[in-house]
């Protein structure tokens, strides 16, 4: 049956001009004995900021060694000393606040994210996210019945650039169900399911997107593997077409076709949910998503000199922000559009729709 929610409503509070900053918490193990303090941070932490970032940060007196702040680079560190970076607050890139709740019980929520908010911390938005919303909500709740769950929390992901339906657990049991609904519909991609005992078809994901030039058929289906290349500014690598990734599936269905604007109004069905698929499936078939700053045509990136490492480093030490796209650029046309789950509890089937863009919507 259909989801009947209870009205529509709103939350979110603007961002504070700074963040709170960070807290970095290590322990020196033995085969680090004998370090020296720009020694162990440089090494171990390369991907947050250059040597010459890692000496100006000690040098701030950012960091403390056994509750003392330490300044000198070559302070020699002792097995088990406890080691505390504090990375100062800094004004993280505008983004959106407001959340509209399109469906909510007692185990569950589901929002419409809007495109340009990130979901989870990482990288320049520590604070700035969906999670971090929700904390904020849960806060200004005072019922009992609050206090005796978890704050919301997603359990999957949208691309920072990607809009509409994200759905969140309100309780431990719910998390752990709704997980395993994204991750068992990963696993059984290529024949590779954990338990083919198992009961499938716990949940169906569908995407509405707007893509370069002319899509011939009126349905694809696309199974290239995604696997991990390095590229800079992303310390995790950056997922692209590759054979010798991990198993994949989108079924791309026609829905208008722009020949004035040589574009493709298109519904997709995600079977997996590799990061980046829906982008990296459709530039791989000639089509990448309009507006896409990162995925050529092929499923790879637009720059491949990847090898490129760029030493400047900013006020705080860290790198600059990368010149070349990296995944969180904004700029495509991808909404999530339908959820059709089971819930994790009552098991009844349940249909979630997040209203589209203008710019999403068939002409006819």
């Amino acid at each position: 049956m259909a989801a009947n929610p209870s009205p529509p409503r709103q939350f979110g509070c603007p961002w504070p001009e700074f963040n709170d900053g960070l807290i970095y918490h290590d322990v020196v193990p033995p085969p680090d004995d004998g370090l020296t303090l720009i020694q162990f941070y440089s090494s171990k932490y390369k991907s947050s900021a250059p040597l010459q970032g890692w000496l100006q940060r000690i040098k701030n007196k950012q960091i403390t060694v056994d509750g003392s702040v330490v300044t000198d680079p070559d302070a020699v560190l002792r097995v088990g000393s406890k080691l505390v970076y504090h990375r100062l607050p800094w004004k993280e890139p505008d983004a959106p606040y407001i959340l509209e709740v399109l469906y909510e019980d007692d185990d569950m929520i589901a929002l419409n994210k809007p495109s340009g908010l990130q979901v989870l911390p990482g990288g320049l938005f520590q604070q700035r996210t969906v999670l971090t919303q929700l904390k904020w909500e849960a806060n200004k709740q005072s019922t009992v019945k609050a206090h005796q769950r978890l704050h919301s929390v997603p359990v999957h992901r949208l691309g920072r650039g990607t809009s509409g339906l994200l759905l969140c657990a309100n309780t431990k049991l719910a998390k752990a169900r709704l997980a395993s609904y994204f991750a068992d519909g990963t696993s059984q991609i290529g024949g590779k399911s954990r338990d083919t005992n198992k009961e499938h078809g716990k949940i169906a994901k569908i995407y509405r997107a707007l893509v370069s030039g002319i899509v011939d058929n009126d349905k694809v289906i696309i199974n290239q593997p995604i696997g991990i290349v390095k590229y800079p500014g992303v310390a995790t690598g950056l997922y692209v077409a590759s054979e010798s990734g991990k198993p994949a599936l989108s079924i791309v269905n026609v829905l208008e076709r722009g020949v004035q604007g040589n574009n493709t109004l298109v519904q997709v069905q995600i079977e997996s949910g590799r990061p980046h698929q829906i982008r990296i499936h459709l530039s791989f078939i000639g089509h990448p998503l309009l507006g896409d700053p990162l995925y050529a045509v092929g499923g790879q990136p637009k720059c491949l000199d990847c090898d490129v490492i760029d030493e400047r480093f900013a006020a705080d030490g860290g790198y600059e922000r990368p010149t070349k796209p990296v995944p969180g650029d904004c700029g495509y046309y991808l909404h999530a559009h339908q959820l059709i789950i089971s819930h994790p509890v009552t098991n009844e089937v349940i249909e979630i729709i997040a209203p589209l863009p203008s710019i999403l919507q068939t002409k006819s």
